[in-house]
């Protein structure tokens, strides 16, 4: 567990689709390079040098097929094809199964960059379902939001990033009728940097 309670896994699949904001539509990966000092941030050693454009766009498909699914597991509605949708960007992604002491992983399948950038991220999302934590992994609830956060509740019953915000931004805006308000904006993150929050409990370290 990460200082926030949120398992590794978990906090990698959180803050690479943290790498958008909806929001402000903010947008960490504009270019390769950008995907290149994040995932060395985030997942050092994974040799992901000659990333081009093309991988640059299947990660950012990736990225949003698991917002989608992370939106439905917080009881939205999401786009009836969203698990297909994300099944098949993950089978994009050359891997292997290794199967070791400590278990089985997934490791790149290949020594193309694209398998050596994204495959530890895959591997994440197996690791979450194999933890018990991949339901927990959920999309705020806010329409205008849609940031990712780790629902460590008990009931896992939580449906906003942070109650102090989005929570009760919702319930306020619920309770006088008002016009929708798109809230301040946000600190973009850095391409290299956990995306953060002012006041979000689940900010990276």
């Amino acid at each position: 567990m990460t200082g926030d309670g949120t398992p590794p896994a978990a906090r990698l699949v959180r803050d690479f689709v943290n790498t958008r904001e909806p929001q402000t539509g903010t947008e960490a990966l504009q270019h390769p390079e950008d995907l290149r000092r994040w995932l060395d941030a985030h997942l050092p050693g994974t040799r992901a040098a000659a990333l081009g454009n093309g991988d640059l766009v299947l990660a950012r498909g990736l990225r949003e097929g698991l917002r989608a699914v992370l939106l439905a597991h917080a009881g939205h509605d999401a786009p009836a094809t969203a698990l297909s949708d994300l099944d098949a960007a993950l089978a994009r992604v050359p891997v292997r199964v290794h199967v070791g002491p400590e278990g089985t992983r997934l490791l790149p399948g290949d020594d193309s960059p694209l398998a050596l950038a994204l495959a530890p991220l895959v591997d994440a999302v197996r690791a979450c379902g194999h933890d018990g934590c991949w339901q927990r992994l959920k999309a705020c609830s806010r329409e205008t939001c849609r940031w990712a956060y780790y629902d460590g509740s008990r009931n896992q019953s939580r449906r906003w990033c942070s109650m102090a915000g989005c929570g009760n931004y919702v319930k306020m805006r619920r309770r006088n009728a008002g016009p929708t308000d798109q809230g301040p904006a946000r600190p973009s993150p850095g391409a290299g940097d956990s995306p953060t929050r002012a006041g979000h409990p689940e900010t990276s370290t």
